[in-house]
């Protein structure tokens, strides 16, 4: 498959430390990702690049054939960013964020888009409610409609069901991988539910103090590292291994 991510060398440091050295992954069109790793990892810089928040310290990020050193206005356009550590504005109502996303990604049949994922989302009945009175749960919904608005190539999720209930989060669950095999849409995802990686991602990239050290399917990388689980193997490079051996010297 044709890589529709393609990320090269990319570091970052802040200050001469380095914390994230020198990664290379891609995401396939249609294909889902999960980013993982123990905390420090250097998840969040990593996603914070790819949207283009701060800039790489060196290494390139490419998404649908464009760079985005030089093309970042149309690469954002194709993509969006759902993540409950950041908020949306809590004057607006529901609505009325939706409504100014749909304008920054230009979308072209606003209240079509936003009708559909307001349905999507289940967040009907709540169009006219302040962000600010949203419980945390449904404020991850909104986010996640927020995310959807522009049909994006590559959909980029932080921990994309915290605080919502299990029936809610396995519905939404659902919905992105069904969203993703009928439409092509790629997803690249953190999460430390691991019942909910397994089941959402095609394939694995671990990062460990800011370096790759697994990445494969969940089955080639347990098997790769003698791992009964993803689980313990998560716990592994938790403490910095990523081998039996690494766990065993």
């Amino acid at each position: 498959m044709k890589p529709l991510l393609e990320v090269h060398q990319l570091t970052k440091s802040f200050e001469g430390r380095p914390v994230v050295r020198g990664i290379s992954f891609e995401v396939a069109a249609g294909e889902i990702v999960g980013l993982l790793g123990p905390n420090g990892a250097g998840k969040t810089t990593t996603l914070q690049m790819l949207v283009g928040l701060t800039s790489p310290t060196s290494g390139s990020i490419r998404v649908d054939g464009l760079d985005l050193a030089h093309q970042r206005e149309a690469i954002l356009s194709r993509i969006n960013f759902s993540s409950t550590y950041v908020s949306l504005p809590y004057a607006l109502t529901v609505q009325e964020n939706l409504e100014v996303f749909a304008r920054l990604y230009g979308v072209r049949d606003r209240r079509g888009a936003i009708e559909r994922v307001l349905e999507a989302l289940d967040l009907g009945t709540m169009r006219d409610r302040l962000t600010r009175e949203l419980s945390s749960g449904q404020q991850t919904r909104l986010h996640l409609a927020k995310a959807l608005i522009n049909e994006p190539k590559l959909l980029i999720l932080d921990e994309p069901t915290a605080s919502l209930d299990p029936d809610v989060a396995d519905r939404i669950r659902t919905l992105l991988t069904e969203r993703s095999r009928s439409t092509g849409m790629s997803i690249l995802m953190t999460s430390h539910n691991l019942a909910e990686v397994e089941r959402m991602v095609d394939r694995l990239v671990f990062l460990q103090a800011g370096e790759i050290v697994a990445e494969g399917t969940p089955e080639s990388i347990l098997r790769a590292h003698d791992a009964p689980d993803l689980e313990s193997f998560y716990l592994r490079v938790a403490r910095g291994g990523s081998s039996r051996s690494d766990e065993e010297s």
